[in-house]
């Protein structure tokens, strides 16, 4: 073969191998920008339907409202009670979830052997692979029961049982990423400790948890996020009346029912109430309002990552 075919050969190749690469660019960059384009297009969807809302209802009534009474004529539309339920939920999920979720991936990144942990792990994150409405009706039928049988005064639908439900649900979540986070710190840490006389209690939680205290804190922030935005759980468990947090008693908050932000959404969407209606412009202003709580927690879950990352050479 002359060494013109043969330069030709190479001179093909090169030509051929940029243009798949400048193929796989454009693909990838076009997953990128359709992502982009579908955050960008909700989030102007919500926002000019929301604005429509607002020429009906008064911006400082809906924000600073203490009553919801969603009706075709005459609605009142303070969603103080939707948020007040929804933190409900997110807190109690979060006593639920945290505790357990941080000692699971303590288990499983310290303790367990590699046999233990091949087969624990895909166990665990098969909860998060169970649809949300089980939960629901597990919570309905079976939960609720149980808590009244324990003596606790708690109504058919009630945000307990449906707060502990989502609680279970992101377990998932935490235990996962924290486990991840934990496994990511170098041996060498771990060593260094057992060297200078450390227990495996003491390396686990003076050296490898505060090591990895972003990754944990950041799966902390992100399941309560998706503990914010759950539908079904509390649509199903929760009951749809919405009523304000008392301070005085919380307990009443909780052994009753209540309709967080999600719940409202669904009950605009599915009763008979006629579009252009404030009604039924309220799911938007509400979605829009629910957007803006879980993007500042994914803005501080980001924060805390980036302020308390440890960098390992």
């Amino acid at each position: 073969m002359s060494e013109t075919s043969i330069e030709a050969d190479l001179t093909q190749s090169a030509n051929a191998r940029n243009a798949k690469e400048r193929l796989y660019h454009g693909l990838l960059f076009g997953c990128a920008t359709l992502t982009v384009f579908v955050t960008i297009s909700i989030i102007v969807t919500l926002a000019i339907d929301t604005i429509e809302f607002f020429r009906m209802i008064d911006p400082y009534s809906f924000f600073t409202g203490t009553r919801w009474v969603l009706r075709s004529e005459d609605p009142v539309l303070g969603v103080l009670p939707l948020v007040s339920a929804t933190l409900t939920v997110t807190i109690v999920s979060a006593l639920v979830a945290i505790p357990i979720g941080t000692a699971a991936a303590v288990y499983l990144s310290e303790y367990a052997s590699d046999r233990m942990r091949s087969v624990l792990k895909p166990a665990l994150e098969i909860l998060a692979g169970i649809p949300t409405v089980v939960y629901g009706f597990f919570a309905l039928v079976y939960l609720t029961p149980w808590l009244q049988q324990l003596g606790l005064e708690v109504s058919l639908f009630n945000l307990l049982s449906a707060s502990i439900m989502v609680g279970i649900m992101i377990i998932p979540m935490v235990s996962s990423i924290s486990e991840d986070a934990m496994s990511a710190v170098p041996d060498s840490l771990r060593q260094a400790g057992y060297g200078l006389g450390a227990t495996k209690f003491e390396v686990t939680t003076k050296i490898v948890i505060p090591a990895s205290i972003s990754g944990i804190f950041s799966s902390y922030i992100l399941a309560l996020s998706r503990a914010i935005g759950e539908t079904m759980i509390v649509v199903v468990a929760g009951g749809s009346m919405a009523r304000m947090f008392d301070p005085s008693n919380p307990f009443a908050n909780l052994f009753n029912s209540g309709q967080t932000m999600t719940a409202a959404m669904v009950q605009a969407v599915t009763t008979d109430l006629s579009g252009g209606t404030p009604g039924y412009y309220s799911m938007f202003a509400i979605g829009l309002t629910l957007f803006a709580i879980t993007f500042t927690m994914n803005l501080l879950s980001n924060h805390i990552a980036a302020r308390y990352r440890e960098e390992y050479q």
